[in-house]
């Protein structure tokens, strides 16, 4: 990884409540994100992650996570929350995520059946390759984060794309996740959402601590 990059990133996703996302932003989060995904427990409407995403301060980045949306639930949340990062969680392909000529996360679900070939190719240069980053998540049939981790061991050697690893992280594994992997990207953040809650939905301001904390170590 690039030194001049080497630090780091941070995103917390499945933000619902305000006082959470104070905690996040108050903890050393660069990105809190919104789940506009109706089948998830920490779903939130347009309208809800309008409010929360002007509370934000200078810096910190709102993620917008929808899953197989329609073309025009991204054109609202374009309007309402014009500086959001998308996140497209579900089978999306590159020409719809592109259409709306914004920048985009683009999720890869990794299954523990999947071969190292297999997801070598997910990762090449060839998919999405106009996503600002790949989001490494496990599988799940419910889309969303699935709350738990994929095999590390399946990612090749060498990745160059920017990459965010998400799936089962907490304070006790993501550091971890950052020797193994962090070295092989072009750049790299994590994404955690289970790892900092107290329930589904709601945060813990002291595992959140943690977290950050477990990163910067």
């Amino acid at each position: 990884m690039n030194a001049a990059v080497a630090r780091t990133r941070i995103k917390m996703c499945g933000i619902t409540r305000s006082s959470d996302l104070t905690d996040a932003v108050v903890s050393g989060a660069d990105a809190v994100g919104f789940v506009l995904y109706e089948k998830s427990p920490r779903a939130v409407s347009v309208a809800h992650a309008q409010a929360l995403a002007a509370l934000l301060p200078p810096f910190v980045t709102p993620v917008m996570l929808v899953v197989n949306p329609d073309a025009r639930l991204v054109t609202e949340i374009l309007a309402r929350v014009p500086h959001a990062l998308l996140q497209f969680h579900g089978d999306e392909p590159a020409a719809f995520c592109e259409q709306f000529a914004r920048p985009y996360i683009r999720a890869v679900r990794i299954s523990s059946n999947d071969t190292q070939e297999q997801v070598a190719n997910l990762l090449d240069q060839n998919y999405h390759p106009h996503a600002t980053a790949l989001l490494l998540d496990s599988h799940s049939h419910q889309f969303g984060g699935s709350g738990t981790s994929f095999d590390w061991n399946l990612l090749p050697s060498s990745l160059s794309r920017h990459i965010i690893l998400s799936g089962g992280l907490h304070a006790g594994n993501v550091r971890q996740g950052i020797d193994l992997i962090a070295p092989r990207c072009l750049s790299f953040a994590v994404d955690v959402s289970s790892g900092i809650e107290a329930s589904k939905g709601i945060k813990d301001l002291e595992k959140m601590q943690a977290f950050v904390a477990a990163v910067q170590r």
